[in-house]
């Protein structure tokens, strides 16, 4: 597993026989306790599980895990207490650690749908629960350009991979872009792609802001998850390669079974910092690459 070790070496003073230097004393490595060694066994042991390590589907042994995460056997078990209460693995006798449920990754560096992104790992159904024309809210006119007295196509999916609820999606799309939409396979295809066979060409960009929320109750309900468990809440603005903005959407996503991942660079310094960033529209959405 080439796990790096979860506690810290302690720097040794520099000295002709090992004594403190003459510049004051080294700093010494805070003693943390088992809790916060065991979470970060569990976090590193969570990511390999979303990136598809362990293809076995059976964790290591503790001894294994011991030794590549230079901890005690106490801090390995309660490491994976956490993961068994998340219920990400469980334990079975004669077998060891299982994986129950793996997260799924879903990328933000390409703009593409849910079932182009996992339709490897599973089927996608989507339950349509509203399609329809209405009058937008404030902000979703606003964002889409939509005039006063405006209308919207409203589209609200339940979407499931291999019969297990995923996320609850609400979809504003323009008017021009959605009404030929209705009468679509919505319950069977990704928006996107109807989107282009409609039109006749590609998306371009989409905006995207990601906050981990408290779902609430009916929330609940429909993703069949506890009451209180965490959620990603994406809201994504979908554009044209013109720049004009032709989707609004606000997906609610179980925390459990999806992990999000991109590949960044590192940008070279401004050579002119005091001027300030060029300026840009303003859509209300931090850029933070795109979507799915």
């Amino acid at each position: 597993m080439n796990a790096s070790p979860i506690e810290p070496v302690s720097p040794r003073p520099v000295g002709d026989s090992g004594s403190t230097p003459a510049h004051g004393r080294a700093p010494e490595s805070p003693r943390r306790s088992r809790a916060d060694r065991a979470r970060q066994v569990a976090e590193v042991l969570r990511r390999q599980i979303a990136s598809g390590a362990f293809a076995s589907g059976v964790l290591p042994d503790e001894r294994i895990l011991i030794a590549d995460f230079a901890v005690s056997r106490n801090t390995v078990r309660e490491a994976l207490g956490v993961l068994r209460d998340e219920g990400v693995v469980e334990r079975r006798q004669g077998v060891g650690t299982v994986i129950v449920r793996r997260p799924y990754e879903h990328t933000l560096e390409r703009l593409t749908g849910l079932a182009e992104t996992l339709g490897t790992h599973g089927e996608v159904i989507n339950r349509v629960r509203v399609a329809d024309v209405v009058r937008p809210p404030g902000e979703v006119a606003r964002k889409l350009h939509v005039p006063d007295g405006g209308q919207v196509v409203y589209i609200e999916r339940l979407r499931l991979l291999d019969g297990v609820p995923l996320s609850l999606d609400l979809t504003y799309l323009a008017a021009d872009i959605g009404e030929p939409l209705l009468t679509a396979d919505l319950a069977g295809r990704d928006l996107f792609g109807l989107i282009e066979e409609s039109t006749g060409g590609r998306l371009g960009s989409a905006s995207v802001t990601v906050h981990a929320v408290a779902s609430d109750p009916r929330t609940c309900q429909l993703l069949d998850i506890p009451a209180g468990s965490a959620l990603f809440t994406v809201e994504r603005l979908t554009r044209m390669p013109d720049g004009r903005p032709v989707g609004l959407e606000f997906l609610r996503i179980r925390g459990d079974r999806l992990a999000f991942h991109a590949e960044l660079v590192r940008a070279a310094p401004d050579p002119h910092p005091h001027m300030g960033p060029a300026p840009q529209e303003d859509d209300g959405l931090r850029q933070v690459g795109d979507e799915r």
